[in-house]
């Protein structure tokens, strides 16, 4: 579906007071006013991103009286289990809090359910073994906040539990020992969008802090910290929260920390994924190419293999789990391609171009993996979807996974929909669902309305937000540096995207990466040439124009670093025709193409 671009307008008066008072280049200036930052103490606090912004963990609702319970409980010697996720943030989490334990001799454990059996979450069954097997205290990590019948088991079996969660919650909140939450009724914590390996970093840092009776902790639980911050920067970039406030902290400073104390796992997967030679880690790198391999291996029924490679101290252990997860990577971008193409196909034949929503289901597909396609078809056809497994003998519920377009709660849709589904849970832009197979045709419907008559019509197309015009001639290394003065990119804080006019291509594109699923091209304007490459712009070949003949394209500006060697290239993430100008719409086709086409 074309974009609409929208460049954004600048106050030329504000961008010249704050190139002046905050002393940054008048492009940095124009991208700051952008974003809101206007006032030049905020602006330099952008900038620099300094640790000392981090609020104290003891701030963070709960934490006081959860480091309480677990330092008594560390003292007493009472078994305590970490209970977490299968998703990368929860791993991160997971370990981050195991690590930290250990490093205060705590008789600790971990475990996470099986996400095919078990599904998400705090489950019954699972509470009475770790009661059984003799667990004293539970502290769950990126779980647990709408766990409220668990919790009354939990209190009914004598298990104290500690429950640390960022997700939504519903109308009760569980009747656990201690919540720890960024968004706790009443509590006014001023940063809401904290992740699960977030709130486990502020809670070992708090346990801490308080084991050392000072802020300056002991050595060990020093380096503890700092590989902690480096997992908390992986699981913050995995979960997609907003790249703002004490995340976008986390993620400057702890890149670099998982790049020098991630471990001999990760260093191995960062090998595996090409990145070893950088000589600095991008979000973007971790985004695109580290965090997918870690969360390959939950998609896929194998969490505790993360969780192991993470928190073992056995180097060749280590090792040897990232090339299994790297196996398991490539496992799951071939399923991946699988139900990507089944799902094209089911929506071309049975979706309608007006349905508000997709909601397709399948029993060939795989649970663990439907929700990176159901992310692929929202950004493709603009819309919520949801894809659901079945299961292939109907002996079980089925499983779905939820994706919305920006700006759109989709989980709130999905809890007007909930009397259909035996359970589901989320947040805005992702969420996850369980259904009878006998109910999903109506479950269909249901979503479809609950979307269309909460989907406003500034979302039903997607735009492009395009932060101004430029020449190819200006993205100079130099420019790219200071482009990237605005990093961490990622969720709330994009990469800038510029535009240029009457550029052409110096060759035919070239299709790159597996598959071919990506192109790069040469971008010539007047004398300037530049290196471009479109990801997922394979489908771009056919219809751009030929060698020679100008078009538009905008893009991001990037610095490549290939074999100790930087240059300024750009990722081109949209084009349109020449005849057409960058300020006028394209026309609006059907969103989802006929079984024909």
């Amino acid at each position: 579906m074309p974009k609409r671009w929208q460049v954004e307008p600048h106050d030329a008066t504000a961008v010249l007071a704050l190139e002046r008072s905050a002393r940054v280049s008048p492009i940095v200036a124009r991208l700051l006013v952008a974003r809101g930052l206007t006032d030049p103490e905020a602006a330099r606090t952008f900038l620099s991103g300094r640790m000392s912004d981090l609020r104290d963990p003891e701030s963070l609702p709960g934490v006081p009286a959860a480091a309480e319970r677990i330092l008594a409980a560390v003292r007493d010697r009472r078994p305590i289990v970490v209970y977490g996720d299968y998703d990368a943030d929860g791993m991160c989490a997971t370990a981050i809090l195991v690590e930290c334990l250990r490093a205060l001799e705590a008789v600790v454990d971990w475990y996470v359910p099986d996400r095919f059996e078990e599904g998400y979450g705090l489950n019954r069954e699972a509470l009475e073994e770790l009661h059984r097997r003799g667990t004293a205290l539970v502290v769950t990590v990126d779980c647990g906040i709408a766990s409220v019948a668990e919790a009354a088991r939990a209190r009914e079996l004598g298990l104290e539990l500690v429950i640390t969660d960022h997700h939504a919650y519903g109308d009760v909140l569980p009747d656990a020992d201690v919540l720890v939450h960024p968004r706790l009724p009443g509590a006014g914590y001023p940063f809401g969008e904290l992740c699960g390996a977030g709130v486990a970093f502020k809670l070992a840092w708090a346990l801490a802090v308080r084991h050392c009776g000072a802020r300056q902790v002991s050595p060990r639980l020093r380096e503890v910290l700092l590989r902690g911050i480096g997992l908390a920067a992986l699981g913050t970039v995995a979960d997609v929260v907003p790249l703002l406030d004490e995340n976008r902290i986390t993620v400057r400073h702890g890149l670099e920390s998982l790049r020098l104390k991630g471990g001999a796992g990760i260093a191995r997967l960062l090998e595996l994924a090409k990145l070893h030679d950088k000589s600095r880690l991008e979000s973007e790198d971790v985004a695109f190419r580290l965090a997918p391999r870690i969360n390959a291996a939950g998609r896929l029924g194998q969490a505790a293999f993360g969780i192991e490679l993470l928190t073992t101290r056995d180097a060749a252990r280590a090792v040897q789990l990232a090339d299994w997860i790297h196996q398991l990577n490539d496992q799951r971008d071939s399923l991946e391609r699988s139900i990507l193409l089944a799902a094209t196909k089911q929506a071309k034949e049975h979706c309608a171009a007006d349905d508000a929503a997709l909601v397709l289901a399948d029993s060939g597909w795989h649970a663990g993996v439907i929700g990176i396609v159901a992310g692929r078809l929202a950004e493709k056809w603009h819309r919520p979807v949801v894809l659901i497994a079945r299961d292939p003998l109907q002996g079980r519920p089925a499983i779905g996974s939820v994706r919305s377009v920006p700006g759109f709660d989709v989980h709130a849709a999905l809890v007007a929909c909930r009397g259909l589904l035996v359970s589901c849970g989320g947040h805005a832009a992702a969420a996850g669902l369980r259904i009878e197979d006998r109910r999903i045709d109506e479950f269909r419907q249901a979503f479809r309305d609950a979307v269309a008559t909460r989907l406003p019509e500034s979302l039903r197309r997607p735009g492009l937000r395009i932060d101004g015009e430029t020449n190819l001639g200006a993205l100079t290394l130099d420019a790219a540096d200071e482009l990237d003065r605005l990093a961490p990119f990622g969720q709330g804080n994009r990469r800038p995207v510029l535009c240029a006019s009457g550029v052409h291509l110096a060759e035919p594109p070239r299709a790159i990466g597996s598959g071919g699923r990506h192109v790069a091209m040469t971008l010539v304007q007047h004398a300037a040439r530049i290196r471009a490459v479109a990801f997922g712009g394979a489908e771009w070949v056919p219809h751009l124009p030929s060698p020679g003949a100008p078009f538009h394209v905008a893009f991001k500006p990037k610095v490549n670093e290939f074999r100790g060697r930087r240059s300024a290239e750009v990722e081109v993430v949209d084009w349109r025709p020449a005849g057409i100008d960058i300020g006028v719409d394209l026309p609006d086709p059907a969103p989802v193409p006929s079984a024909g086409d």
